[in-house]
């Protein structure tokens, strides 16, 4: 493989916003940085196109890039990039930068009680599963999403498993494997262990969203990881904190200068031998307002490789892995 300088950020001095006087810059042969097991999400970059895409993703000392969405297209499966013969040409370019799809987010969501509506969303998905075989990619993303009111929670849970046991028996064989995002409604580790067992086979697993088992599921990584851990494929990691005046969601801010125990959920990983990778979900397509992915991208590197690198925080350096409301 070819090396190429990789560039990477010292860490922020504020909570969320970076000024460029504070940034400082330094690159690195690629083989005096050995490339750690770091993805993005494309939500985070919904400017960038394919070519751009992967030059940064190389350039930063990432592994894998996390497809969601390409340009204005969010249905890969229709993007140009991902059909015919252009797929083998994508697959070069990947290759000659030494990077891998770590996998597919599709939009489908397995709640859906209105049956055509959920043709439509086991048809998306099944879409991105063959799109996702042809270009070898071990897994592709799918959404619990919502409990449905007026309806029992336990036939919501149900209809979730059904979708999931459905995806799983289409992917079989194909190398492809169907991940649940631990998201929504859904982000507290019983509901997740019950749809898990449910659906349980070697094509389905979850995807771990752990700023939202932390946020909303209210639970410290290492509690949530103890319960989910064995179907654990994939990962989603981003940082936060509470909504101050003016404001009245939380505000996503970068890694490490919030309330999310990143850090954390890390070590956990890492001390039990996960193997997939460690995946910035920065959600700049939906919130516009948050920095540039030129900024965010490359101090999550940093910051990631810092904490991949570092012996595992004691008990008393965490705060219980909660963070404020």
């Amino acid at each position: 493989m070819n090396s190429f300088p990789r560039r990477t950020f010292l860490k922020t001095l504020t909570a969320s916003v970076v000024s460029p006087a504070i940034i400082r810059s330094s690159i690195w042969a690629a083989n005096s940085a050995p490339k750690l097991p770091i993805a993005f999400s494309t939500l985070g970059c919904p400017k960038w196109d394919w070519k751009t895409i992967l030059k940064n993703a190389a350039e930063w000392g990432f592994s894998a890039i996390e497809m969601r969405g390409l340009l204005d297209q969010m249905d890969l499966p229709k993007s140009p990039q991902f059909m015919g013969e252009n797929i083998k040409t994508s697959q070069r370019d990947l290759k000659a930068l030494g990077l891998k799809i770590s996998d597919l987010g599709a939009s489908a969501r397995m709640h859906e009680p209105d049956a055509k509506k959920r043709a439509e969303q086991m048809d998306e998905a099944k879409r991105f599963i063959d799109l996702a075989h042809s270009m070898d990619i071990a897994y592709v993303r799918v959404f619990p999403d919502k409990l449905v009111p007026g309806e029992e929670r336990r036939m919501t849970v149900e209809r979730i498993i059904e979708g999931m046991l459905e995806l799983g028996k289409y992917a079989r064989g194909s190398g492809v494997a169907v991940i649940l995002e631990s998201h929504g409604d859904f982000t507290d580790s019983p509901t997740l262990l019950q749809i898990l067992k449910g659906a349980q086979m070697t094509s389905t697993g979850l995807l771990w969203d752990a700023h939202h088992t932390c946020v909303f599921g209210k639970e410290n990584p290492a509690d949530t990881f103890k319960l989910l851990g064995k179907f654990v494929r994939h990962t989603h990691l981003k940082d936060s904190r509470a909504p101050i005046a003016g404001e009245k969601d939380r505000r996503y801010v970068l890694t490490g200068a919030g309330e999310v125990p990143v850090k954390e959920t890390v070590q956990t990983l890492k001390a039990a031998g996960y193997k997939g990778y460690y995946c910035l979900e920065w959600e700049k397509r939906w919130h516009p307002e948050i920095e540039e992915p030129e900024i965010a991208f490359p101090h999550y590197a940093q910051t990631i490789r810092e904490y991949l690198t570092e012996t595992a925080a004691k008990p008393s350096e965490t705060t219980n892995g909660k963070p404020s409301e």
